[in-house]
């Protein structure tokens, strides 16, 4: 199955990336886009993001072999409803939303007789909005794509084909299966960050600027991350609540078992267990996942 027309419902920071990798990889596909908002129309508009901006959700899917929407989770069933009536009976519906299962839910239950295949590019920054977007965000990064039981082999075939030619490295799994590794590598890490840049503002009150004035890079890296989009995140922990609550209870025992150690002065125990993690690190670096050099290769 070719993919010639795309049309993108949602200019964000994935959706204005996506129009932006298209446009430098495949410039012979025709992009469409629309958002919900008037003013990241204009906006995307002015940025020359699309061959055509439109203001009717329906009007920019018409004729596409391909509609990703690249809304946040809990806006999926809206934005379904919004392009149903302009949807040709072939094409293929996908998003980019970090939760799996209940996106694949709300789909099927908005088209039920289109093509529904969801995926999710693990790529993305703290920043937000059209002007956020850049052409090389899915490059070397891992897109994973969770089809149901009824997507034909030659329509995840397309949807694979088309996000390798954007330079991702493409992997298929259970919808559920996704939900809990993502939980574990994404949603839990923004969790904690919420949490701790929450109680530093609380202790700011206290030591006046301290807090701020003596940030190390932990305390850095985690602003960067609790930087990210609050109504894209409230919407992944609503919609992916079982796997993140079971993480999260997972999460708390480790973290009694390290305060335990604390406690009773066990250096060996917390030397094991910043040994054994420390390792993680090092395979995330291996895979090319992130930058080996000083500093995360920041400038100064």
């Amino acid at each position: 199955m070719g993919i010639e027309k795309v049309a993108i419902v949602g200019l964000g920071l994935i959706g204005s990336s996506l129009a932006r990798a298209i446009a430098e990889h495949l410039p012979d596909v025709v992009v469409t886009g629309h958002d919900a908002s008037a003013e990241v129309r204009g906006e995307a508009r002015a940025l020359g993001l699309c061959d055509a901006i439109v203001d009717d959700a329906a009007e920019a899917v018409a004729n596409a072999d391909l509609v990703i929407l690249a809304v946040p989770v809990g806006r999926m069933a809206d934005a379904a409803a919004a392009i149903a009536p302009g949807l040709k009976p072939d094409a293929i519906i996908s998003d980019v939303g970090s939760s799996k299962t209940s996106v694949a839910e709300a789909l099927a239950k908005a088209l039920p007789h289109h093509v529904v295949i969801p995926a999710h590019p693990v790529a993305g920054t703290e920043n937000s909005g059209p002007a956020a977007g850049f052409a090389s965000l899915f490059e070397g990064r891992w897109c994973i794509v969770t089809p149901g039981a009824s997507a034909s082999a030659g329509a995840v075939a397309a949807l694979t084909g088309f996000w390798e030619a954007l330079g991702a490295k493409v992997d298929v799994m259970d919808a559920a299966h996704h939900d809990m590794v993502l939980a574990v590598t994404s949603h839990l890490p923004h969790l904690i960050a919420y949490t701790i840049v929450g109680t530093a503002s609380e202790l700011e009150e206290v030591t006046e600027s301290e807090v701020i004035k003596y940030s190390a890079g932990g305390f850095r890296d985690f602003t960067r991350i609790a930087a990210s989009d609050p109504v894209m995140w409230r919407d992944v922990f609503l919609a992916n609540k079982d796997a993140v609550l079971a993480t999260l209870q997972r999460f708390n025992e480790d973290l009694t078992v390290l305060q335990q150690a604390i406690r009773r002065g066990d250096g060996a125990k917390l030397e094991d267990w910043f040994t054994r993690t420390r390792a993680i690190r090092r395979s995330i670096i291996e895979q090319g996942q992130d930058d080996a050099a000083p500093d995360f290769g920041r400038r100064h």
